[in-house]
């Protein structure tokens, strides 16, 4: 018999994963808020880990790929581990701190990698300021989206944890031993 609570939440993250394949405004997705959920969600790191930058993968194959893909497979490995500095911290507040937190992090990590290895930018202290000040407007974007996308994704998992009983009981593989 699988376990019905991994299943679920590997269904959550592929389903969310996919929302960036649609259409939306520029930084506004859900990749962060579905490393944050997985890091929160799934006992087994090297799920919380492996599962969302599958994901992320996979989207990546139809998006395309680019140089700063390890920065920022990067950034969201370090974000699922925010996220599991969540999971015994429930509450609306320690989710507001790991949305900042994450979104933060991706800020920082990110474009750090787009002025190191991208030509956009002198190679100096004057072009890596002018790098974070040109991408303080996505900044909002990326926030905003992480926000809503963790409210989603948390409160949607706690109404069906409501309705459905089985999947409050966390396992520790995808089947039993």
């Amino acid at each position: 018999m699988f376990n019905v609570r991994y299943l679920v939440l590997i269904g959550i993250v592929l389903a969310t994963a996919a929302l960036r394949l649609v259409p939306h405004p520029p930084n506004f997705t859900p990749i962060a808020a579905m490393a944050l959920f997985s890091g929160a969600q799934f006992s087994d790191r090297r799920i919380a880990l492996a599962v969302p930058l599958a994901a992320l993968f996979i989207g990546d194959l139809i998006i395309g790929f680019h140089i700063t893909m390890p920065v920022v497979y990067g950034s969201f490995a370090l974000v699922v581990g925010v996220g599991s500095w969540l999971r015994p911290r429930p509450g609306i507040l320690p989710l507001a701190g790991a949305v900042l937190a994450g979104s933060t992090l991706f800020f920082i990590l990110t474009n750090f990698g787009v002025w190191v290895l991208l030509s956009s930018y002198p190679k100096t202290l004057a072009g890596l300021g002018a790098c974070y000040t040109a991408a303080i407007p996505f900044f909002q974007n990326t926030l905003l989206g992480n926000a809503v996308y963790s409210t989603v994704l948390f409160g949607g998992l706690a109404l069906a944890e409501k309705g459905w009983p089985v999947l409050r009981q966390p396992g520790p593989a995808l089947v039993p031993k």
